[in-house]
């Protein structure tokens, strides 16, 4: 699996050996970006998400545990790389994946990149499949991945979904939600709650509708009062549930 990363290290020897390291013996890792403290790498935190930190303990003006310390809800592994291994217990408090000393052993850092790179694979296989068979075993809900895990919906909330390219727009009655799986995605587990495909951008929950509006294809108009045209090819299905 593929890996984005942040090398968090004060000395720039130390930055370049782990790159150099990283680009030779571990090239499914992509560097998103380098830092020399704990003020430099918030700033990168804020524009980029990675799977994992290199990072360093000590450095000027705080540590990695101050750096942790301001991002209480990271979703990236960390890898410690020290010089000092009485730093043992705080990274293991910390929640590390894994504990490297330098100098670097080639090894050992193979050994920390597929760890995490199998901790991320299984993230995903989670996020992957956890929406069809919540929507089966819970009864009128139904669960979407985000990036930290996911959230659970009711279905009866659901007032209609629209595909933005891979991602899809869950409509609410209150609010909405951008989640990155396709329509067809939606449309293959929703359907047996009553979701109708009414155009090639829009999947409808029936349950929902209040008015159909009579032409080539029609619209129907929601309960919050959304106006929605329907496909002249997918006319007959949606007037199918209301025999």
């Amino acid at each position: 699996m593929n890996l984005t990363s942040i090398i968090v290290d004060d000395e720039a020897n130390s930055r370049a050996i782990l790159r150099n390291y990283l680009g030779k013996y571990c090239p499914s890792v992509r560097i998103l970006g380098e830092a020399a403290s704990v003020k430099e790498t918030l700033v990168l935190l804020q524009s980029n998400t990675p799977d994992v930190l290199f990072l360093d303990v000590e450095m000027p003006y705080g540590n990695a545990f101050d750096l942790l310390e301001e991002v209480p809800d990271r979703t990236f592994e960390i890898i410690f790389v020290t010089a000092y291994d009485h730093y043992a217990v705080d990274a293991l408090n910390a929640q590390a994946t894994y504990y490297l000393l330098k100098p670097i052993a080639i090894d050992n850092l193979i050994k920390a990149v597929d760890h995490v790179s199998h901790i991320k694979n299984r993230e995903k296989e989670l996020q992957d499949t956890v929406l069809v068979p919540k929507v089966a075993t819970a009864a009128g809900k139904i669960t979407i991945p985000q990036q930290d895990g996911f959230e659970v919906l009711k279905i009866s909330e659901i007032l209609y979904c629209e595909a933005d390219d891979n991602y899809t727009k869950i409509y609410l009655d209150k609010g909405q939600k951008l989640v990155s799986k396709t329509l067809k995605y939606f449309e293959e587990s929703l359907h047996i709650h009553g979701f109708a495909r009414i155009h090639k951008s829009h999947l409808v929950n029936v349950s929902k509708i209040i008015r159909y509006r009579k032409g080539k294809g029609g619209s129907v108009v929601l309960c919050s009062g959304k106006e929605l045209s329907v496909s002249s090819s997918k006319k007959g299905t949606l007037l199918d549930y209301f025999k």
